[in-house]
């Protein structure tokens, strides 16, 4: 593996000058072998070997710490023949959450469902096989904790949406661990590498493309959970033509000026001219829908969200349960888990306005909603 002649200059889109160790992450990042071009969202904070909020392109590397181990994590959004008004009563929001809880849980389904999701047996080994025949069976259909979340949003008309915010839970992460095996480091104590090229960087490919299918297949399970708690509950029915579905953790093969790239993405939105995105806020801030500008010096990406402005352990120090509540006035929420949420605190988070504005010339808003209901599994 050669290593680039010289380092890139990445392009950034950001709302504060970055912190020491982001910079220090995106410079051995754009410094790294046979990298074309980085591109910085505007949500960019540290996560691991390599930043969310980060667009990157090779032309023959993959380097799966640029994707992360949520492969295919993203937002799916579906809107309903009923008003937001319909969650005005405290009584009908409970039942809803209740509904949600029983539903759409964690980690793991009450019975094994693999309806819906991509054939195990298209992975690249046999122990990754049996994993999706087994965790990915029980899990498909469950939100996960963290970030994950399921809300239900008012747009400027008043008009009810559900998003959803999920991946590939147990089973991307062991695709990532699985790879990371027969990665290699390109330089000493330099990011590990699959040569896309090669069996082992084909196979890790795939395993890409079959993991964001899952994840796509789990939003779709748990949409479906979610509409029919509505229908039950509310009467609302959802307008499946009207469904959104995108994520923002994936390697693929791209076309950009004529030239083949591998474009990895991990907390970035791809926003090709005319291409329809989802950027949410946070529990209490509000979330857009978007369509891409096709930008080239962005490798036509966008961010994925607002993007934490603490890291959790110092968001789980500095917010108590009273400020959450308090900073979640007007969203119905479980307030009995204030306490277990608190990372997950809207003050954790960067102003998703300023986000927007950053990225004018990445994305233009569609259509902005506030977040009426939020469900988090604790």
């Amino acid at each position: 593996m050669m290593r680039s002649p010289s380092t890139v200059t990445p392009r950034t889109w950001l709302v504060a000058p970055l912190a020491a160790d982001v910079r220090r992450s995106i410079d051995r990042l754009a410094g790294s072998a046979d990298v074309r071009q980085v591109a910085v969202m505007p949500d960019v904070h540290r996560s691991g070997d390599v930043c969310v909020g980060v667009a990157v392109a090779t032309s023959g590397l993959v380097y799966p710490a640029a994707v992360g181990g949520d492969i295919g994590c993203g937002m799916a959004a579906l809107r309903f023949d009923a008003a937001a008004d319909i969650l005005a009563a405290e009584a009908t929001a409970i039942e809803i959450l209740r509904g949600f809880r029983g539903a759409v849980p964690a980690l793991k389904r009450r019975r094994a469902d693999a309806e819906g999701g991509p054939d195990p047996e298209r992975l690249s080994a046999a122990p990754l096989a049996r994993a999706a025949r087994r965790d990915g069976a029980w899990q498909l259909g469950t939100l996960g904790r963290g970030n994950h979340f399921l809300e239900l949003q008012a747009d400027q008309e008043r008009c009810l949406w559900l998003m959803v915010h999920s991946g590939s839970r147990g089973i991307g992460r062991a695709i990532d661990a699985w790879h990371h095996r027969t990665a290699v480091p390109v330089d000493d104590g330099g990011l590990a590498a699959l040569d896309a090229t090669t069996a082992a960087g084909r196979a890790y490919l795939d395993d890409v493309a079959w993991a964001r299918e899952w994840s796509r297949a789990n939003r779709a399970c748990i949409a479906r959970a979610a509409a029919e708690i509505l229908r039950a509950v509310c009467g609302a029915t959802a307008e499946w033509g009207t469904l959104v579905d995108c994520d923002h953790n994936h390697v693929r093969a791209e076309s950009h000026d004529g030239v083949d790239l591998l474009v990895h993405r991990k907390g970035a939105l791809s926003a090709r001219a005319g291409e329809r995105g989802l950027v949410p806020g946070s529990m209490g801030t509000a979330s857009f829908h978007t369509v891409g500008r096709g930008s080239a010096a962005a490798l036509e990406s966008s961010s994925h969200g607002a993007g934490r402005a603490l890291p959790r352990g110092t968001a789980a120090e500095r917010i108590d349960a009273g400020r959450l509540v308090r900073e979640m006035h007007g969203v119905w929420f479980d307030a009995r888990r204030a306490g277990q949420l608190r990372d997950e605190a809207p003050s954790a988070y960067k102003d998703i306005r300023a986000v927007m504005r950053a990225q004018r010339e990445l994305t233009a808003v569609e259509r902005e909603l506030r977040p009426v209901l939020s469900y988090k599994a604790t």
